[in-house]
């Protein structure tokens, strides 16, 4: 039985329950414990801090854990990023007073910095003695209480950011998203590649869908390049006809403008579904 750790709370929580529920496991979180065993599938989860899930997962305490790119990167973890997941994306911001004279990043090297990312401001910096004040929340309200000159915090809509008197500058100094990490020893165990098939056919489940349709013989070539599918298109004669029927994934972003191209070229019969799992 493999341990994986989950976010117990905050942005990362519901897409994480919603993700492993739709792949089979449950993982529900109970009431009164941080732990629930998933006995059919080998799984013991632990629900716990999305901050400190790199560090169970670096030391090998945990086989496994869903958590942010930047938590995983703060923590200077040796835990590896196994699969990208589409959720929980978010931006590491510099902001300044809505007064200041700063301009750029670069003007902010040696100004008081309130952040709860240390770590990545002094790597983006490439500076370990920059004049940071290391703070758990609120941040914001530091340049105001005089503390800091300047911030640098996860920003979704930056209004937070406004509401406190600030403005943000420049690009980002770094990009997150969820994602799955293992311990390097661990990734290799027959329950964590279960574990990653899953989700990587959910994640195709979800971004693509299957289109069918028939065709003459005449329009069969063209048709197909429309629908190329994966690797190629299914294709089978109907009976008793000079038609075939077709079935093929496409991009579930592209599937309507697929399927008027389609009608428009003469096919008929033109039905799309949704795919629920898929191992590519």
């Amino acid at each position: 039985m493999i341990k994986v750790a989950l976010p117990n709370k905050g942005m990362l929580f519901e897409p994480t329950q919603d993700l492993l529920k739709a792949c089979g496991y449950s993982a529900s979180k109970p009431y009164k414990t941080l732990t629930s065993v998933d006995t059919k599938n080998g799984i013991e989860f632990f629900f716990l801090r999305p901050s400190d899930i790199p560090m169970y997962v670096g030391k090998g305490i945990i086989d496994a854990g869903i958590t942010g790119i930047d938590f995983n990167a703060e923590a200077c973890s040796p835990a590896v990023k196994v699969l990208d997941l589409p959720y929980g994306g978010s931006k590491l911001c510099a902001a300044v007073p809505n007064d200041s004279s700063v301009t750029c990043l670069e003007d902010l090297r040696n100004s008081r910095i309130a952040t709860s990312f240390p770590s990545i401001v002094s790597h983006y910096y490439k500076k370990e003695d920059m004049k940071l004040v290391v703070l758990e929340g609120a941040v914001e309200i530091s340049v105001s209480l005089g503390v800091s000159d300047a911030v640098v915090d996860v920003v979704e809509t930056g209004t937070t950011l406004k509401q406190a008197g600030l403005r943000i500058l420049g690009e980002p100094l770094f990009r997150s998203n969820a994602a799955l990490f293992c311990h390097p020893d661990k990734q290799y165990l027959n329950e964590v590649h279960t574990l990653i098939r899953r989700i990587e056919g959910k994640l195709v489940a979800q971004a693509y869908m299957m289109i069918e349709y028939d065709v003459s013989e005449a329009l069969l070539s063209t048709a197909c390049e429309l629908t190329p599918g994966l690797d190629a298109p299914t294709v089978s004669k109907l009976h008793g006809k000079d038609w075939y029927a077709v079935k093929a994934m496409v991009r579930e972003e592209d599937a309507n403008q697929i399927m008027d191209r389609l009608w428009d070229a003469g096919c008929r019969s033109i039905l799309l579904f949704a795919i629920k799992s898929a191992r590519i």
